[in-house]
């Protein structure tokens, strides 16, 4: 089993991350690291480094990684304790700064386990069509490639996602990969397209921030991801999402601010 974001560890607490087609998306003539998958890259190298899982990572994006660059994924740590690190990552091409991330892991025994939002009521994914991505990307922004994300057949869902903000989607890698902290990170990060379905629009935005909470991680084949489009201005869309195991596990929370994007993709116009 090999992983999604496969991250090579160059030094004790230093790593780096190839730009692949696989891990791109962005529309024809701007492809570009998916933010999700950056963010699952320093998670993964977090939880390599302390040998502890992830409680908390937020995901700040300062510019673009391209096809074909590599970027080097620095881990600091702030407070190492007996039972949570605090720590940072600095991802960068050369001297420029990709993305920051802060981080907590660590695990503690003997505490309540408990969730209060259930898992919504939604098709199993094997009765839900597959959801074309908007708008059309370049021919080289292949990560949705290596992503089933299916939805629920109904004609009217989109008209429902205008007016409430709220859309459900099922997603697994296509290919046997293990479904952990640094898979959802890259689940969390479809928040903007349901902000831009939310408005009628295509893709939403880029991201400014990529924010991710573990609760625990259960075995799952598919994660519902349940995403609320909270607000829309000054050119800015905030949501979040929740993330569940197919048992009905709630395995994580994220949010994330974007900046809303006009696209001209006749096909992104509606939805």
């Amino acid at each position: 089993m090999t992983h999604f974001l496969p991250i090579t560890r160059v030094a004790e607490h230093s790593y780096t991350l190839r730009v692949t087609e696989e891990l791109c998306v962005g529309p024809l003539g701007h492809v570009f690291l998916f933010g999700g998958a950056g963010l699952g890259a320093a998670v993964s190298a977090l939880e390599q480094s302390f040998g502890r899982g992830l409680v908390w990572a937020t995901a700040q994006y300062v510019s673009f990684a391209r096809l074909d660059s590599t970027v080097q994924l620095d881990v600091s740590v702030a407070q190492a304790g007996r039972s949570v690190t605090q720590a940072t990552v600095t991802g960068r091409i050369g001297d420029n700064v990709i993305f920051n991330v802060m981080a907590a892991l660590g695990e503690r025994d003997g505490y309540p386990d408990q969730h209060w939002r259930d898992m919504p009521d939604m098709p199993s994914p094997d009765v839900c069509e597959e959801q074309q991505q908007r708008p059309t990307q370049d021919p080289k922004s292949r990560l949705r490639q290596g992503l089933d994300v299916r939805l629920i057949p109904d004609a009217s869902r989109e008209e429902q996602a205008m007016r409430t903000g709220r859309s459900q989607l099922w997603i697994r890698p296509k290919q046997s990969a293990p479904i952990d902290s640094a898979m959802l990170a890259v689940f969390a990060d479809f928040v903007p397209g349901a902000i831009g379905g939310a408005l009628g629009r295509g893709g939403g935005g880029n991201s400014l921030d990529n924010n991710l909470r573990i609760r625990k991680i259960v075995p799952t084949d598919w994660v519902l991801c349940d995403v609320q489009a909270q607000a829309a201005a000054r050119g800015f869309g905030h949501g979040h999402m929740r993330l569940y195991a197919e048992d009905g596990t709630l395995m994580a929370t994220a949010s994330q601010s974007i900046i809303l994007r006009t696209y001209t993709d006749p096909a992104a116009k509606g939805g």
